[in-house]
């Protein structure tokens, strides 16, 4: 039986998602959680692979069991085994081939900028002290519409067939002393949204001039894009599937 968990995180003390060698991450903390509770090995699929220090919001992932359980329970033992950092929302049964990853129709991210230095949230949103142009920030953000192929925000030596995302939304907003970049697309490369906040911010420095962002995404040239901003501003907030997958019930 194959089963979908929704789960938020802090990633702060992980070294990303997926399971590495010598590394704490997200992955291996909540397969080892749910192995030892369901006293089965459990290994999971999560829909995207957050870098380290990256947080999420909302994120999915599915395992496979022959264990019977209630589901609710499940959801309570779990929380209480987990550290504070990783909180799990729900647990749902669904069909045996639905996948967390490829099933996904989309993933919205977010990035939090600081406008004025703050005490208590220099942990959760990258901190600029210089004025920017936030007028051109948002001129340059909706370029990226015109666009499919996005290699000049991928991290470089990456193993990827293609470059091409699907970007339907890249919205730029303030928030009280906050700037805060939304995009949503059907897929992300490595380290893209770091690289796409990094660009605007050097527009609205005026390091870069709006139209620049059209001959950087030409260039396809990871070192003609802006600086890859901290990790720690950055949230996977929303992974969005079918009805049928994120909405049944047992």
């Amino acid at each position: 039986m194959r089963y979908f968990i929704e789960l938020s995180y802090n990633g702060g003390l992980y070294h990303g998602w997926q399971n590495q060698p010598n590394a704490l991450t997200v992955q291996e903390t909540l397969e080892k959680g749910l192995s030892v509770l369901l006293d089965d090995l459990i290994s999971i699929m999560g829909a995207g692979r957050t870098d380290a220090g990256v947080h999420a919001k909302q994120m999915f992932a599915h395992f496979d069991t022959e264990k019977t359980f209630n589901t609710s329970n499940l959801v309570f033992k779990l929380n209480s085994f987990l550290k504070e950092d990783i909180a799990i929302k729900r647990i749902f049964r669904v069909k045996h081939d639905a996948h967390a990853r490829f099933d996904a129709i989309s993933r919205t991210y977010l990035y939090r900028i600081s406008l004025k230095k703050d005490v208590f949230g220099y942990k959760s949103a990258y901190y600029v002290k210089q004025n920017l142009d936030i007028d051109k920030m948002k001129k340059a953000s909706k370029i990226l519409l015109d666009y499919k192929d996005f290699q000049c925000f991928s991290k470089t030596n990456t193993d990827v067939k293609t470059y091409y995302c699907n970007i339907m939304r890249a919205d730029l907003s303030l928030n009280g002393e906050e700037l805060q970049f939304t995009i949503q697309a059907d897929r992300f490369l490595r380290n893209m949204v770091r690289a796409i906040v990094g660009t605007l911010i050097n527009i609205g420095l005026g390091k870069l001039e709006v139209l620049d962002m059209h001959s950087i995404i030409k260039s396809k040239n990871r070192s003609e894009a802006g600086f890859s901003v901290p990790a720690h501003g950055l949230y996977l907030i929303d992974v969005d599937y079918p009805v049928e997958i994120k909405y049944i019930n047992e």
